[in-house]
């Protein structure tokens, strides 16, 4: 069974702010793929942790992996509703959750799982350097949340 661990954050003191995201794919014998980006500059927490779970769907996806696959996030909000636990609220991450909820059905035995952000380190790093790249790239200060 394959792993994917993601995060996404709102990197600023700010929500909305700068978005980013890391993900992480692991295989049993290891690392399989990863990426990061940053979603946008006005965007909310949330819409970061769906743009996040989609670009980590799309992997798998793009690899020919679509069985036995767990989604460990330190998200609750994503984690509750992709399980069908949370119904899905107003926001503007709507999209990005449709967009999600599309490419899982694509999948068997699709899970979610959370985790404890200090268990999910490697992506959360990922996610800090997207938004450290893009900051300096604009000009802009850098500022972390946690």
């Amino acid at each position: 069974s394959l792993l994917s661990t993601l995060t996404a954050s709102v990197s600023e003191p700010r929500n909305p702010g700068t978005g980013a995201y890391g993900y992480v794919v692991y295989d049993s014998s290891g690392k399989v793929a990863e990426g990061n980006d940053v979603v946008g500059d006005n965007v909310s927490n949330n819409f970061a942790e769906y743009s996040a779970l989609v670009a980590a769907l799309n992997e798998l996806l793009h690899r020919g992996i679509t069985k036995d696959v767990t989604v460990k996030s330190d998200s609750k909000l994503l984690v509750y509703q992709m399980n069908g636990k949370w119904k899905r609220k107003k926001g503007g991450y709507l999209e990005k959750y449709k967009e999600a909820s599309d490419l899982a059905k694509k999948f068997e035995r699709l899970t979610f799982a959370w985790i404890p952000r200090e268990e999910n380190s490697e992506a959360d790093l990922l996610s800090r350097v997207a938004y450290e790249r893009y900051r300096r790239a604009k000009g802009l200060p850098v500022r972390f949340s946690h």
